[in-house]
């Protein structure tokens, strides 16, 4: 039987955060370079001059997701909306068994990088994200927005790497088309610090 591991939450807020996404799932961190963290209001969540020289499909200008589903694995959840916090960090989830979008950040379906984030398991039980590292390329991910458009991303590579090594360009660089990232902790837990040792992320470009 799979070993499930404990979320360390902050013993005041009782919540997960992340740093630089999820570098910090499992337990609070501080970010390897605070003052390069991504913020809504800096350009590294929008593809600023970028543009596809296909025109995007338009959708209404305050259609949010709502729901991600991922049949490969079995996902299907609403979402919840995720923001920085104080310190730049990124709440995570409060329920392990939905996933959440960084609500300050690219719309999925609009031209840059989408998040997101969920928990890979709970105190108690696999969460959300826990299959997220078998899925592959070609597997859809289909977003729900509020205006009822169901927009499909096709994986197209997953990467792991630790913490420490975050490749926060990869993940939060502009690009000129819609795309997304799927975010959650990996590789090996370290029971004496709470802390999971690695970052899975899923990377995924919008399907014409």
């Amino acid at each position: 039987m799979r070993r499930l591991r404990t979320w360390n939450v902050l013993a005041a807020a009782g919540a997960v955060v992340l740093a630089l996404a999820l570098s910090a799932c499992g337990a609070p961190g501080e970010p390897t370079e605070p003052a390069t963290t991504p913020s809504a209001n800096d350009g590294s969540f929008s593809a600023g001059e970028l543009q596809d020289p296909a025109e995007p499909e338009m959708h209404a200008a305050d259609a949010v997701p709502i729901r991600v589903q991922i049949p490969a694995i079995g996902v299907d959840t609403t979402l919840e909306d995720l923001a920085l916090d104080s310190e730049g960090r990124l709440g995570a989830p409060v329920d392990y068994d939905m996933a959440g979008w960084y609500a300050e950040g690219v719309v999925p379906g609009a031209i840059g990088p989408a998040i997101i984030a969920g928990h890979v398991d709970s105190p108690s039980a696999p969460a959300v994200f826990v299959a997220i590292g078998d899925l592959v390329a070609g597997d859809e991910i289909v977003v729900t927005l509020s205006d009822g458009a169901a927009l499909t991303f096709s994986v197209t590579g997953t990467a792991q790497s630790a913490k420490a090594e975050f490749p926060t360009a990869s993940v939060y660089s502009n690009v000129p088309t819609p795309e997304l990232r799927l975010i959650t902790c990996g590789g090996v837990f370290d029971s004496s610090t709470g802390h999971y040792l690695d970052n899975l992320i899923v990377f995924a470009e919008l399907r014409r």
